[in-house]
């Protein structure tokens, strides 16, 4: 067994599949740097990131793979599961290794594998485009933190871009600390100090900001909880299939759930 160290990244893992094919090493093991186990006779490679070798293995999978296998892998590799990693890595093999399509072979494990990393990535995709919320701030910036379970601010930013294109807007995901700061033109990869804003992160809260707002964020956010207090039956609650359907790790993004 052969065991990769690598960083982590998208050209990180294709250099893993490039090297694979360079040293004819197929039975390769992924690790990541900062935890990389291996066993005591096993052989120990550090992969480095070349550019120029990443764009070769990409620009080979755009010539077999189609349009939806390749969305596949961008989306499994969002995952940021070092198990989805090594699928992708012996799905490159497997999909260099056959003359014809392999994309619906879902015999071959790291196939169903990446199919389903895909799912779950999506799902987490579409919730966080109805789950969140922003808070308008006295500079006129709509300001919302996130924490997404798997690294989907790449996926939902068109979505974002389209329905708020008059409103200057900032995503910030607090475990990656990254977000995505719009100003109306253009989108911007940004960084900060999320515990600057948020007061409450370390108790698993979000949205309780310490900056500024908008002197009517605080009245549309008590109307809103008042309406949706008033629509509200308890007699027919049912909290079983309500968390079914919305699961708690999302409340913290929806104010009728911070009362």
């Amino acid at each position: 067994m052969v065991y990769y160290y690598f960083d982590g990244s998208m050209v990180g893992l294709l250099n893993c599949v490039f090297r694979a094919f360079q040293f004819r090493e197929f039975q390769v093991k992924l690790c990541l740097f900062k935890n990389a186990q291996h066993g005591l006779f096993s052989s120990i490679v550090e992969i480095p990131n070349h550019e120029q070798y990443a764009q070769r293995v990409w620009s080979a999978l755009q010539r077999k793979l189609s349009k939806p296998a390749l969305r596949q892998f961008y989306f499994a590799y969002l995952s940021e599961s070092l198990e989805a990693h090594q699928h992708l890595l012996n799905y490159c093999i497997y999909v260099f290794s056959q003359q014809g399509s392999v994309e619906t072979d879902y015999s071959h494990p790291s196939v169903l594998a990446i199919s389903q990393w895909t799912k779950k990535v999506g799902r987490e995709k579409h919730r966080m485009e109805a789950f969140i919320r922003f808070k308008k701030t006295t500079d006129g910036l709509f300001l919302s933190l996130v924490r997404p379970d798997f690294n989907v601010l790449p996926l939902i930013q068109p979505h974002f871009r389209r329905r708020y294109q008059d409103q200057r807007w900032l995503i910030y995901d607090e475990q990656r600390k990254f977000g995505l700061y719009y100003d109306l033109h253009e989108i911007h990869e940004v960084s900060l100090q999320a515990d600057e804003i948020d007061r409450n992160l370390e108790n698993g809260f979000s949205q309780s900001f310490q900056l500024q707002l908008d002197e009517q964020e605080v009245l549309y956010d008590q109307l809103w909880k008042d309406y949706f207090n008033s629509i509200n039956i308890k007699e027919r609650q049912n909290i079983r299939l309500h968390v079914q359907y919305l699961p708690k790790r999302y409340w913290r993004y929806l104010n009728e759930k911070l009362i």
